[in-house]
């Protein structure tokens, strides 16, 4: 199965040089083309693209409300948002919304590629030291949001699964959760599935941001 990818940026020569890199991946092909994101938000509910490349400076409705447009109506779909920096407010709002991640658009070919593979295969393309750093930079943001245990979603964890997603939220790796709680790493993994479920949520670095937004962790 091919990957199908939208693409949503203003810039028209850019949205030309992505086609062109990715119609020449034998998994990869260019399903559409979005000049704004109200656009993009209809092609995404019209084509059912894999990944969404979403630019979020763009005229008309930006990539950050299309994105949160696109995660609500169209949830086959996963959006990459594409920014300039990468401490910025949009990347840290594109998460927020719904996003599974962000790439910087002076990325190498490689990394474009790779990214779009993982976020088709339901993965976030963040790690986690970055996502924690991200969050900690707008952590103010968050602060407004309900306490612990207020969220009912949290009343679905067991203590255990609460513990994998502080340390999940921490920033750290599969690897260090399971050495921090002594577990195996596939337990780990088995745990977060888990949770990503029971929150309705889609990939880790949104239940990074839903552990810093109910206040289950705040920022050291």
């Amino acid at each position: 199965m091919r990957i199908r990818i939208l693409l949503a940026d203003d810039e028209s020569l850019l949205r030309m040089a992505f086609t062109t890199i990715f119609e020449a991946q034998p998994d990869m092909e260019v399903v559409g083309g979005a000049t704004d994101g109200a656009e993009a938000v209809r092609l995404a509910r019209e084509l059912c693209p894999d990944v969404v490349l979403m630019d979020v400076r763009m005229p008309g409705t930006d990539g950050i409300e299309a994105t949160r447009r696109i995660v609500r109506d169209s949830p086959s779909s996963r959006v990459l948002i594409l920014t300039t920096f990468d401490l910025d407010e949009y990347a840290f709002a594109g998460l927020k919304a719904g996003a599974s991640g962000f790439l910087l658009k002076n990325s190498r070919p490689e990394e474009l590629l790779g990214a779009i593979r993982s976020v088709a295969a339901g993965e976030a393309v963040l790690s986690p030291r970055v996502t924690r750093r991200l969050l900690e930079n707008f952590a103010p943001q968050l602060l407004n949001g309900s306490g612990p245990g207020d969220d009912e979603r949290l009343r679905r964890l067991t203590a255990r699964e609460r513990e994998v997603l502080i340390q999940v939220a921490r920033g750290l790796s599969n690897t260090e959760v399971a050495a921090a709680l002594h577990l195996a790493e596939a337990t780990v993994k088995t745990h977060l599935s888990r949770i990503l479920r029971k929150l309705e949520l889609h990939d880790r670095v949104q239940a990074v941001v839903f552990a810093y937004e109910t206040r289950l962790i705040r920022p050291a």
